[in-house]
């Protein structure tokens, strides 16, 4: 059995350690709070967006335009080339958090076509970046305290490679809170977009009236788009970061709980060996009582 100053030292080494994972639940706990809070603030502005886009496809359902997918198929021999605007944490002590994303990115990554990661995230760069993945060069932003005019860059760089040719397609994986005990890794296509995702009965449109674009629904589209698309990472960046300390609340909590249990089991052999070294002191009084008696 330990010493009693060895298991008095680890009991104090322990409760340090309880004071650090209490802290950062909480600090976690108010941010989640207040990105959760800044995604709802903004939804009725993007929601509207969805909507226009909506009522311009069913107004002009034969449009063609280079947001949207075309409908003839690819020559044989072209090889798509792919963006993957992968988002992670920049520190761990989350969970699977990192490992999810990284993971269901890696499985998405077809050999077959050429791909290029945009990662956001210092956990996320380092892992491509070791595993010899091809990085966008310069590309450096973090998911810490998303807002506008983070995701406004990140979405600027996509879409100018996006419109020149540069990429054919452009995916985001995040992680998206499911329930308030449940985070899930996803993949989402950001462009090119489908018509069929903007037809769905459910979006709001009254027919009794006509709308004009002025001064075309292609010029409206070019406007739209890129705020749709610049929305989209905005709430994935949002989701992401949500996600992130939701996980970090639910490991420094199962932390917190496991270093109170090791306190009490702690607790239990310090009484134990302070017992047995108080019983071993009475008895060698005893002794030398005894001996001086005699």
């Amino acid at each position: 059995m330990a010493g009693v100053t060895e298991i008095r030292m680890r009991m104090n080494s322990v409760r340090d350690i309880m004071k650090i994972t209490n802290a950062m639940y909480l600090i976690s706990s108010s941010k989640l709070k207040k990105a959760r809070k800044m995604l709802q603030a903004t939804e009725p502005y993007f929601n509207k967006l969805q909507t226009t886009i909506h009522h311009i496809l069913v107004h002009s359902p034969s449009l063609e335009h280079p947001y949207f997918e075309k409908e003839k198929e690819a020559a044989a021999d072209h090889v798509p080339k792919r963006g993957f605007l992968v988002i992670t944490a920049d520190k761990g002590l989350a969970g699977a958090y990192n490992h999810n994303v990284i993971k269901l990115a890696e499985s998405k990554i077809d050999n077959h076509c050429r791909n290029v990661i945009f990662p956001v995230g210092q956990m996320g760069r380092m892992y491509f970046a070791k595993k010899g993945y091809q990085l966008c060069p310069d590309f450096y932003y973090t998911v810490q305290n998303p807002d506008m005019y983070t995701a406004g860059p990140v979405a600027n760089t996509l879409l100018d490679l996006y419109n020149n040719g540069e990429l054919d397609e452009i995916y985001v994986v995040f992680t998206k809170m499911v329930t308030s005990m449940k985070c899930e890794a996803f993949i989402r296509k950001l462009l090119p977009l489908k018509k069929e995702n903007f037809l769905d009965e459910e979006l709001p449109f009254d027919g009794s009236y006509t709308t004009n674009y002025v001064p075309d629904e292609h010029t409206v589209l070019n406007y739209l788009v890129p705020n749709y698309v610049k929305g989209l990472i905005f709430g994935a960046l949002v989701e992401s970061f949500s996600s992130e300390h939701n996980e970090r609340m639910m490991a420094m909590d199962a932390a917190t709980t496991s270093a109170k249990d090791m306190i009490k089991e702690l607790s239990l052999q310090y009484n134990r060996a302070r017992q047995a070294e108080i019983t071993q002191e009475i008895t060698e009084i005893s002794s030398g009582a005894k001996s001086l008696g005699k």
